[in-house]
């Protein structure tokens, strides 16, 4: 993956790959990238990166949510719940502005085919689930189960934070709270989809790719 690609392209920035970085530090890089927007530099950044373990808590998160053994949850503007982010999944933020007239909820669909297309090239069937927003698998349980997550924010016509594919993470996090606020449904990842190890390193050209071409469609 290029660190940078010229204008008038959405330039992608692969943020410290394979090392996990701080969520503070995801933070700032969104900002950053909405000033270079906001200012005219250049059209927008699609970050690919991993967080170090973090719990966070979307703007209608309830406190019965909340990990259950008191770890700290870092409050945050985007849609949605509570999740974890951590080693072994693959984040993306991109932070583009969007066409005039063109909703977020369109938007959140073009990013969930993109994973459904992304997973199946590594022989895992996602799909949607009516009335929640993300990707989902069977599992041979009676409900499927989540195996990436999205959650945005926009303010301007610019949107920020993203999505996270469960490429080789532990499960375990996910027992301390009630993960997107979901109760009668479980998490899972790429790796135990298919059984073999699938990297977020291996995952992100091919996501990258996939962005491209929603990009073309969808940004300003």
């Amino acid at each position: 993956m290029s660190e940078t690609l010229a204008l008038p392209r959405i330039r992608t920035h692969a943020a410290g790959f394979p090392v996990p970085i701080p969520y503070a530090a995801g933070l700032a890089l969104q900002r950053e990238a909405v000033a270079r927007i906001a200012g005219g530099s250049d059209r927008g950044t699609l970050l690919l990166l991993q967080h170090e373990a973090v719990y966070t808590a979307g703007r209608r998160a309830l406190p019965e949510e909340f990990p259950n053994d008191g770890t700290p949850v870092v409050p945050v503007d985007r849609g949605g719940k509570v999740t974890w982010h951590g080693p072994g999944q693959l984040v993306a933020y991109p932070v583009i502005r969007l066409r005039e007239r063109l909703g977020v909820v369109d938007f959140v669909r073009e990013l969930e085919q993109a994973i459904i297309e992304v997973a199946a090239e590594f022989g895992a069937r996602g799909f949607r689930v009516d009335g929640r927003s993300g990707v989902w698998a069977d599992t041979g349980a009676v409900a499927p189960a989540k195996f990436a997550q999205i959650g945005l924010h926009t303010s301007g016509g610019i949107v920020t934070h993203g999505l996270a594919i469960n490429c080789s993470n532990s499960l375990d996090p996910f027992a301390a709270f009630i993960p997107c606020g979901i109760t009668d449904a479980g998490v899972t990842t790429l790796s135990r989809l298919v059984g073999t190890e699938i990297l977020p390193q291996q995952v992100a050209p091919r996501l990258e790719a996939r962005l491209a071409t929603v990009f073309a469609e969808v940004a300003e």
